[in-house]
Formats: C-alpha cells, structure tokens, sequence
C-alpha cells in the first residue's frame, strides 16, 4: 500500500486531502507542524511527502532542510502544498530537491491526488 503523509496546519484542509486520498486506497498520516512531521515520516517512512509551507513551530522549509539532512530522507519525494505565490517560495526550497511545487488555491484534491500518482508512476 502507498502510504503519504501529509503535513498540513489547517485541519480542514489536511482532513480533505486525506479523506480523498483514502478514499483511493492509500494510507495517509497527518500531522500539524514540521517538527511532528519529521517524526511521524521518520516512523511511517512514506512514499511521498505533501508539505505545507507556512505552519507553527517548524514551518516546512526548516523541516524539509532537516529531511534532507538524513539519509532515509535524502532522495524522499516532497511535493509542496502551498498558497504563496512562485515569487514568495524561498530559492532554498527549491533547491531541496522538491518534486513539485503545488498552489493549493489552483488545484483540487483530485487533481493533487493525479499529480502524486504521476510521481509515484502509478497511473
């Protein structure tokens, strides 16, 4: 089973992704915050990552700068899940091997969920 974990602080929107993604057979963990985030990938050790940008605590730059520190997280596909505009998203985000960057603002859960498939070369 594919598992995703997604890393979202907004409840209402972490719930619909994973209720979408559910509903297709995957198996999804939430968390709030990067620093939970980090822990709970650590643990479940996911296939893809979705990663909000903005969040309490550790926000997902600094989470994703340490998921690349270690060596299961090294070469772990993190699409970002954001509503900054491509200008506002940091260069070092960028540069951290991410597999795409997503507005959440611009797509649907289906079509997220038809991205993380492509990725995941499940279609």
């Amino acid at each position: 089973m594919v598992k995703v974990a997604i890393i979202e602080d907004d409840q209402t929107i972490a719930q619909m992704y994973k209720i979408k993604f559910q509903s297709e057979g995957f198996d999804v963990e939430v968390a709030e915050n990067g620093q939970i985030g980090l822990k709970m990938i650590e643990n479940i050790k996911p296939d893809i990552v979705l990663l909000d940008l903005m969040m309490p605590i550790m926000n997902g730059e600094e989470m994703l700068e340490k998921l690349r520190q270690k060596v299961w997280g090294k070469d772990l596909k993190v699409i970002i899940l954001t509503n900054m505009g491509e200008q506002e998203i940091p260069e070092k985000v960028k540069q951290l091997n991410v597999a795409d960057v997503i507005l959440k603002a611009d797509m649907t859960p289906r079509q997220v969920m038809e991205l993380v498939k492509k990725q995941l070369n499940l279609n």
